[in-house]
């Protein structure tokens, strides 16, 4: 369970250093017959730091209590 705890508090750093990321997507514009006109979107999915403080307080309450790997 030690070792839950440990990945759990690094993946709540890696929240906290990287606080959203972006992606796009492609829309149909208008579709005439056989021709298509498309266009690239960008979005982006962003999330504070303080997620990611929690996320790593909770790998911390799971790493000291839980008992040792056998």
């Amino acid at each position: 369970m030690k070792r839950a705890g440990l990945i759990i508090m690094v993946f709540g750093l890696l929240i906290t250093l990287f606080t959203g990321f972006r992606y796009v997507t492609t829309e149909k514009i208008i579709e005439i017959g056989d021709v298509e006109i498309t266009a690239d979107k960008n979005n982006r999915v962003d999330w504070s730091p303080l997620v990611g403080v929690v996320v790593i307080v909770v790998g911390g309450i799971i790493f000291y209590t839980a008992e040792k790997d056998s």
